[in-house]
């Protein structure tokens, strides 16, 4: 199964699996909240989960976040975090 994302939708899912919040995954792609939070999930649907958890393995499995994936520093400086990733 390799479930159609939008561009958007795998950046969005990419940010979240590094685990960025939808706050920081909207300041980090420039976009509203509440328009993060509709790409999640419709990730989510076509992805057949409704959790983060599972959305991060299928991140991982479909190559849209491979394991040593980090945040760049430009997208560290956009979401004002000071740690990349899950660190």
């Amino acid at each position: 199964m390799r479930p159609n994302l939008t561009k958007r939708q795998r950046e969005v899912v990419r940010l979240l699996s590094l685990g960025c919040s939808v706050r920081e995954v909207a300041k980090i792609l420039n976009l509203s909240p509440s328009t993060v939070d509709n790409h999640k999930t419709a990730a989510m649907a076509r992805l057949g989960t409704d959790k983060v958890a599972l959305l991060t393995r299928w991140a991982i499995k479909l190559r849209i976040s491979p394991l040593n994936d980090r945040l760049t520093p430009l997208e560290k400086r956009a979401s004002g975090r000071k740690n990349d990733g899950w660190n």
